[in-house]
């Protein structure tokens, strides 16, 4: 079993760069499946979600050929068989994008109920929604959710909760059916535009992304195309984070400042100066921690992606802060592990309160989910003593080289591999 080991309090220091969005990435690879050509994909990042979608289309008869570490060239004119294997689907929650690209493609598509980070339920009934208001019809059997039309026609779908995967698979769906196809309260992250000028670099009609709502005028044909994905939004503000909670000094590069905007908006009312260049951002701390009070929201709210990583800055600012999440339920389990190092929060349903304390301290602990274990590297760092990070599988879900960028910026961190699955403790 592997684990991160980290031997805190020290000051980051230096310049990181930061790797290609992976929202973006895992909603763009299943898209190659609408091309009629090849689809070179470039600033991929090298991280565990992205080869699980890749192989996927892998297993489905795509040809795929990875030029280096981040560009992928993927050929789909050989899939035939619009099925996606159930074993690699249930490992992650994008695997549901299959479903409106096989769709749009096809006219059907049978892939697993999705995977992914387990806080709380995500139900799929905008998605349906939507594919039925452009014609298709779905069961579920066995596990497998299956959705089928004879005609994919263009429709006005109004979005009852602003849904991210629901925005994307009805773009999918939509961006070869006959007709307009209208979306209504869309969802409007960086990763939703992203998606849109990847089809629009194909030939695809799409409008508005980035608003709440997107017009999509239906093509017959979508050429092969080379596309660099967006930096990663989230990447960039956990490694912003880290640089406060260890009071260091840190340039964090390749990245798009307004897309990073709600975050450093709460940094700088936390009293890190966070100064903006043209693609990069510096950020270091002069003095104490202030509190503030976090609610997460749809874009161009804060991030729920960063709800815990700014839990862990919180626990350590004076006086007392809420925290309030307002997209997913559940995300709060991470609280425990951060009480194991000393944080002082207590939960009540979908609302913290965090009470600042001096400093944390090293204990064993575990990544509950992707961002919770960016939080537990986040505490680690700023920590004294010695932390054992377990369950680091959901980490490398979403972080390249973690380990490697972070030891860059002078952290003491490394991966070690225990016999026995038992925590080391220092």
């Amino acid at each position: 079993m592997k684990q991160i080991v980290i031997n805190g309090g020290k000051k980051l220091q230096g310049t990181v760069r930061i790797s290609g969005a992976k929202n973006a990435a895992v909603a763009i690879i299943p898209a190659v499946i609408l091309s009629d050509g090849i689809c070179r994909i470039e600033n991929i990042p090298n991280i565990m979600d992205v080869n699980l979608i890749a192989n996927i289309l892998h297993e489905m008869g795509a040809r795929i050929n990875r030029i280096n570490k981040t560009t992928l060239e993927i050929d789909p004119s050989p899939i035939r068989r619009p099925v996606a294997n159930y074993d690699i689907v249930r490992k992650m929650r994008a695997s549901c994008y299959l479903l409106g690209a096989l769709l749009g493609k096809f006219s059907y598509a049978e892939v697993a109920l999705p995977g992914g980070c387990d806080f709380g339920v995500r139900p799929i009934d905008q998605h349906l929604k939507g594919f039925g208001i452009l014609g298709a019809e779905h069961n579920v059997v066995g596990g497998m959710i299956c959705v089928k039309a004879d005609h994919l026609t263009g429709g006005h779908v109004y979005l009852d909760v602003v849904s991210v995967g629901a925005t994307v698979n009805i773009m999918l769906a939509a961006v070869k059916a006959e007709g307009r196809t209208i979306i209504e309260n869309a969802a409007k992250e960086p990763h939703i535009v992203d998606l849109a000028n990847f089809l629009n670099s194909m030939g695809a009609d799409i409008r508005g992304a980035g608003t709440d709502v997107i017009k999509i005028n239906g093509v017959k044909y979508l050429s092969g195309t080379t596309y660099s994905i967006i930096p990663d939004q989230i990447e960039a503000g956990t490694y912003m984070v880290a640089a406060a909670a260890t009071d260091g000094d840190v340039v964090i590069s390749n990245v798009i400042t307004k897309h990073l905007e709600s975050i450093t908006a709460k940094l700088r009312e936390m009293g890190v100066c966070v100064e903006e260049n043209e693609d990069s951002v510096h950020v270091y701390r002069k003095g104490a921690l202030k509190r503030c009070n976090v609610k997460t929201m749809p874009h161009p709210g804060f991030p729920t992606d960063m709800q815990p990583q700014i839990a862990v800055l919180l626990s350590m600012a004076e006086g007392t802060s809420i925290v309030t999440e307002a997209v997913w339920d559940n995300r709060f389990r991470y609280v425990e592990e951060l009480k194991r190092m000393g944080a002082v929060i207590s939960v009540d349903g979908k609302v913290a309160v965090i009470e600042g304390v001096k400093e944390l301290n090293g204990a064993p602990v575990k990544a509950t989910d992707l961002r919770a274990g960016a939080a537990m590297i986040i505490a680690a760092l700023a920590a004294n003593g010695v932390t054992h990070i377990e369950d680091i599988e959901h980490i490398e879900r979403g972080y390249e080289d973690v380990v490697e960028k972070f030891g860059g910026l002078g952290a003491d961190i490394r991966i070690v591999y225990t016999d026995d699955g038992i925590v080391q403790r220092a």
